[in-house]
């Protein structure tokens, strides 16, 4: 048998934090290797499993060096400045990178694809493995719904996300726009208000929900007159981002060092 992936994570105490643990622990080829949260957090020096039951061994750090230092790769779902941070002592360090962080700019984007000339990286607004399935899904129906459909991306998540639309609604634009040969920076509209005149034929447009408790949900309308067709997913636990993000740098693993997305990981390139 190979031995284990040593796999540490950012955000340790968090929602995603916590599905992370139990994720990697419930992996057959992975073991937590290190667990980091910031230097006031309540929770260091508290086992990893603490919330969950379990005794991992692990205990939760601020010290990165450390922690990376003992590590194989390191999955990162907090905030883009965070990130990048970590990105660089990453790449440092020789340690592959697992991204599900969301809201980067573009000088956020190139350092991560700058980053993955040293380093192995799985990059991808979501790792759901049915999200994805989702844009192979959607990346079809554009090309086939091209002639008379309008596009709208609807999108809900829980009161505490701080970016908006979401980063996966942001790739299923992209997606979409590939398929119509056009960029979403031309053609997406993400805010309506007051009179907006008729709708602009070949745009895309986005709707946001933000309440409660929501993990999220995802759909993509296809309306002309007379039909409509939506594709949609809806997540009910953290449990399958992270078991996609687990499952990813088990993948990586063995592949060559370059920027991969979850379409790569899952074979699912259209």
């Amino acid at each position: 048998m190979s031995e284990l992936l040593n796999v540490a994570i950012v955000g340790a105490n968090g929602r995603m934090g916590r599905a992370l643990v139990q994720a990697i622990h419930d992996h057959p080829q992975c073991r937590l290797s290190g667990a980091l949260e910031h230097d006031q957090s309540p929770a260091l020096g508290m086992d990893a499993g603490f919330t969950l039951g379990l005794e991992t061994g692990v205990e939760i750090t601020h010290d990165a060096v450390k922690v990376l230092s003992q590590s194989d790769v390191l999955i990162d779902f907090s905030r883009p400045e965070s990130t990048l941070n970590y990105l660089t002592a990453c790449e440092k360090l020789g340690i592959n990178m697992i991204i599900g962080t969301t809201g980067f700019d573009d000088a956020g984007k190139a350092r991560i694809a700058e980053a993955a000339k040293k380093i192995g990286i799985v990059f991808a607004a979501n790792y759901s493995v049915g999200v994805n399935l989702t844009f192979a899904l959607i990346h079809k129906a554009a090309q086939v719904l091209n002639d008379g459909f309008d596009i709208e991306v609807i999108e809900a998540h829980h009161r505490h996300k701080v970016d908006a639309p979401s980063g996966t609604a942001l790739r299923m634009g992209e997606v979409l726009a590939d398929a119509i040969g056009k960029d979403l920076k031309e053609v997406g509209v993400f805010a309506r208000e007051g009179i907006t005149g008729p709708r602009e034929a070949g745009s895309i447009g986005f709707a946001t929900v933000r309440g409660g408790d929501i993990v999220g949900d995802h759909t993509v309308m296809f309306a002309a007159d007379g039909e409509r067709v939506e594709v949609t997913h809806k997540a009910s636990s953290r449990a399958t981002f992270a078991n996609g993000a687990v499952r990813a740098a088990a993948w990586l693993r063995n592949q060559p060092i370059a920027l991969y997305d979850m379409q790569d990981v899952l074979d699912l390139r259209w």
